[in-house]
């Protein structure tokens, strides 16, 4: 069970700080249950969902160790860009890449559709709507989740990261 204040990801809305566990009554038939009251960091509102809910994946936040690791892993990944006509198979394809709620398989489907992205402009080619969404959706979460790991702001990840890989370069260019 996770405790107030403690910082998750949950679902699709990405990172939330658990505000209180209450205990509820759902309807007078029901057994009272306890349910965690969540403040997403980056999206208004609040969500209450039961502690046992196993329809919406949640976990704790990835450390900062683990952020940078990460992101020191960039440089050795190959994005695989997917094309597909058809716009179910194509949104079928993210949403199974994202549905693992990992970091790194968040930061593959960026770095894939990213490079679709520069491909399809090089051409003088529309970037989709469903490529575009998804790219968007999981550059959102993996951002909001590497900026509280590492203890920045969600808009400085971007800078961090490349600022990251070219340090790395350089020390492994005095070796």
């Amino acid at each position: 069970m996770y405790q107030i204040g403690e910082l998750i990801l949950y679902g699709g809305t990405g990172v939330c700080r658990v505000t209180d566990v209450v205990s509820r009554k759902p309807g007078r038939a029901e057994p009272e249950r306890l349910y965690y009251v969540l403040s997403p960091l980056y999206q208004t509102g609040t969500i209450t969902t039961p502690v046992d809910n196993d329809k919406v994946f949640t976990r704790p936040v990835i450390s900062r160790d683990e952020a940078m690791d990460l992101i020191d892993q960039i440089p050795s990944i190959q994005p695989e860009v997917y094309y597909n006509q058809n716009l179910q198979q194509l949104e079928n394809h993210y949403r199974t890449a994202m549905e693992d709620h990992d970091c790194l398989s968040l930061l593959r489907l960026t770095m894939s559709t990213y490079r679709k992205k520069v491909e399809r402009e090089e051409k003088k080619l529309k970037f989709g709507a469903v490529d575009r969404r998804y790219m968007e959706r999981a550059e959102n979460l993996l951002y909001g989740e590497l900026a509280v790991a590492l203890g920045i702001a969600r808009e400085s990840v971007r800078d961090f990261i490349a600022q990251r890989l070219q340090t790395r370069e350089e020390d492994l260019e005095a070796v």
